[in-house]
């Protein structure tokens, strides 16, 4: 029997979850969340993955390593290859799904960088380079709703590429 929707969306999430709680490097365990949950993956894009754990490099300053993460795994299955790269209109599908993913991001919380998104739920940011902020980071709970963060962002992900194979099943 094939795996329903919600199945793989919520496999998608404990595995996103699950990473984060485990691993950190949020990009890096949304990434190999959402195509693992797809039966796929590459370890390659996996480990370009890291430089965007919280906000790159730990700074804060860029946008939350786990819509980077979902982006690249929307881009790993829809994006424009290196011999494709001459032709632009290979790259709408991944450009589209991407901004969607990001509109919904938005929508949910209101905000993407990673910064911003811990002043909100935290009511201030944690310098994750200071092993004190560290621990301050993880008494204010920051473990704990990261790691759903990341599982709702990889949802929202595959639910995206799920609707874009239905649609490119559609017109076989």
């Amino acid at each position: 029997m094939d795996e329903s929707r919600q199945e793989i969306k919520d496999r998608a999430y404990a595995l996103a979850k699950k990473y984060e709680m485990e691993n950190g490097a949020c990009a890096q365990g949304v990434f190999a969340a959402v195509t693992e949950a797809l039966g796929m993956g590459n370890d390659d894009v996996f480990r370009a993955a890291t430089g965007f754990a919280d906000g790159i490099g730990l700074t804060g300053d860029g946008h939350c390593g786990s819509l980077s993460g979902a982006v690249m795994a929307i881009s790993y299955i829809y994006g424009r290859k290196k011999e494709e790269y001459h032709r632009r209109g290979k790259m709408m599908k991944a450009l589209l799904l991407c901004g969607e993913l990001e509109n919904r991001f938005m929508q949910k919380y209101g905000v993407c960088r990673c910064h911003e998104l811990q002043t909100r739920f935290f009511g201030r940011f944690f310098n994750l380079l200071e092993p004190s902020e560290i621990e301050a980071a993880l008494n204010a709970g920051a473990l704990e709703r990261c790691s759903s963060l990341a599982g709702e962002t990889a949802a929202m992900a595959v639910e995206l590429i799920l609707d874009q194979r239905e649609k490119d099943a559609a017109k076989v």
